[in-house]
């Protein structure tokens, strides 16, 4: 009987590896106590499923500006009509070598503002354009300046009579453009003077 609990207790040891826990003795007869099963290995502890990671915020663009709507042009039509209006104003006259308004100037300026105002209320995104000339005498330089303050001033005459300033532009021919080429006085006197026409 002995041999076979040894026999038991070894195949035991064998087959599982367990190693006795206690040896108990009674009556003589040398007992083993049941084989205790080995400790289970640590499970391994679940590893953190990865996070998709957080997206950078995207930046926030601003909506770009629409463009300004572009003023109407004018159909040919349009153009001629407009172009037989203004060749209805009259011109003003300037003395020699002055820029100020003189009295028939100032008179002829006054008449045109009606004239000026329905144009624009019929053309309300055309410019009038005021230019300015003078005659050859003096040099090309100083007569583009003073050509330059006699359209200057026509603006701020028509200006003050409610024209608004931002429909009218300024230019200066000087000498460049005559209306007469005669050498005498009053062919001068012709070439001194401001015009209203339709901006380019």
């Amino acid at each position: 009987m002995k041999t076979t609990v040894l026999l038991v207790t070894g195949l035991c040891l064998i087959a599982t590896g367990c190693k006795p826990k206690a040896v108990a003795t009674g009556g003589g007869t040398t007992q083993i106590a049941a084989p205790v099963a080995p400790p289970e290995a640590p499970k391994p502890k679940p590893q953190p499923t990865p996070t998709a990671k957080a997206e950078a915020p995207k930046p926030v663009t601003q909506a770009k500006a629409q463009p300004a709507a572009e003023a109407k042009k004018l159909t040919p039509q349009q153009r001629t009509d407009l172009n037989t209006l203004l060749a209805k104003l009259a011109d003003a006259f300037f003395d020699y070598n002055q820029t100020t308004i003189r009295a028939d100037a100032s008179t002829t300026l006054g008449a045109n503002v009606t004239a000026i105002r329905n144009i624009l209320a019929e053309y309300p995104t055309e410019k009038l354009l005021i230019e300015g000339h003078a005659d050859e005498r003096g040099s090309s330089e100083y007569n583009l300046a003073l050509a330059d303050k006699r359209s200057r001033s026509a603006q701020e005459f028509l200006a003050t009579r409610g024209i608004p300033q931002s429909q009218l532009s300024i230019l200066s021919y000087g000498e460049e453009r005559p209306a007469c080429t005669d050498q005498t006085e009053a062919c001068f006197q012709q070439n001194r003077r401001v015009h209203i026409a339709v901006a380019p």
